[in-house]
């Protein structure tokens, strides 16, 4: 037996009461990280010094005491925002992130997180207990397993005012691996499409962010018209919010159906490893590899295959899968982007370029799962 964690995230409605305690723990999550960095650069810069925090209790004792607001919240949310502060130092010094930067309060997502502790986080019918909080509405659109334990949860709120709660569980379990046998596919990336299968199945993606690109356009330009900071710059405001929520909700819906529709149907899916920062720099494609929600996807259907015993495998980036002929294994030496149908030189056989590369990825695959 294996222990898992998995995520699950909800909507939850606080009352007026709920949503002022909430909204009063983001600043003072936010106070606390910046309070703290602001001493650890000044430490480095007056004597070279670099300190670690105990993330308990004894480190916040003397800001409590200065600023007793402080009491009035989760204390675990004031721990867990000096951990925060740790990792991020931690990323900087193994160079995995830049220097950590100071929390603004002007920030369009707000969020903290705090741990369970005695069962302080619960479900109760369609209400959560959440600490300091007490029972929050939330819409329990899927159900927690009863073995699932809950370790934290964290509490956001959107751009656009809503607030959600992502609740971490721990599990065990026994996952059987599938045997991939022939039932493998190979999925090429394709800018319009999202992916050409193996077998010529398309993503057909919708292109959410280009359907309502010029709405969007639109009540930007309102919003840039307006008074900063007055009554009517909130509501444009919002409005913009309101686009890119419809924007990230619906890509994210199309991609969870068409992941599970994958991981269900294949025992072994293959994938290119991209870099797909650089190839929207590179080839000033980003937009479009931005819309297509491509590393959402492939985190997906990741996660997904090992709750089956399933497999993804990503092959190297530099196997020039367009380049080969799928039928001989001939490479080209040159093949423009504009060329949408490969035309093999030796062996003469004409095939559509996304589909001879996913065949490739595929084979190439076969090979890996043989180990």
């Amino acid at each position: 037996m294996k222990t898992y964690n998995l995520a699950f995230k909800y909507r939850i409605y606080p009352n007026e009461t709920q949503a002022n305690i909430i909204n009063q723990t983001f600043g003072c999550t936010r106070l606390v990280y910046n309070r703290f960095l602001a001493q650890r650069k000044e430490l480095y810069e007056a004597e070279k010094k670099s300190v670690t925090y105990n993330t308990q209790s004894k480190e916040l004792v003397p800001l409590k005491n200065e600023l007793p607001f402080l009491k009035e919240v989760d204390s675990i949310a004031l721990q867990q925002a000096l951990k925060n502060l740790e990792i991020a130092y931690k990323n900087f010094f193994q160079k995995r992130a830049s220097f950590p930067k100071f929390k603004s309060k002007k920030s369009s997502r707000k969020s903290y997180s705090t741990n369970c502790v005695n069962n302080s986080i619960r479900i109760e019918n369609s209400f959560l207990k959440l600490p300091k909080i007490g029972l929050v509405k939330i819409k329990l659109h899927r159900q927690i397993p009863q073995n699932y334990a809950i370790k934290s949860a964290t509490i956001s709120q959107e751009p656009n005012g809503t607030y959600y709660v992502s609740i971490l569980t721990e599990f065990e379990k026994d996952i059987k691996e599938v045997p991939s046998d022939n039932n493998i596919v190979g999925l090429d990336f394709a800018m319009s499409e999202l992916f050409v299968s193996s077998d010529n199945q398309r993503a057909h993606y919708p292109r959410f962010f280009r359907k309502l690109e010029t709405k969007l356009a639109k009540a930007q330009r309102d919003l840039s018209r307006k008074v900063k900071f007055s009554q009517n710059w909130n509501k444009a405001k919002l409005k913009v919010a309101k686009i890119h929520n419809l924007i990230k909700n619906s890509r994210k819906d199309f991609l969870h159906k068409l992941s599970h529709e994958l991981v269900t149907k294949y025992n072994a899916i293959i994938l290119e490893d991209l870099n797909m920062k650089g190839m929207s720099q590179g080839l000033n494609f980003g937009k479009s590899v931005a819309d297509n929600g491509w590393g959402m996807f492939t985190t997906m259907l990741q996660y997904k295959s090992i709750f089956l015993g399933k497999q993804v495998i990503k092959i190297d980036k530099w196997f020039p899968s367009s380049k080969t002929c799928s039928f001989c294994g001939s490479v080209k030496t040159k093949l423009a982007l504009s060329e949408r149908v490969y035309k093999c030189d030796e062996c003469g056989s004409q095939i559509d370029r996304d589909l001879n590369a996913s065949i490739n990825i595929r084979e190439v695959g076969r090979t890996l799962l043989a180990y």
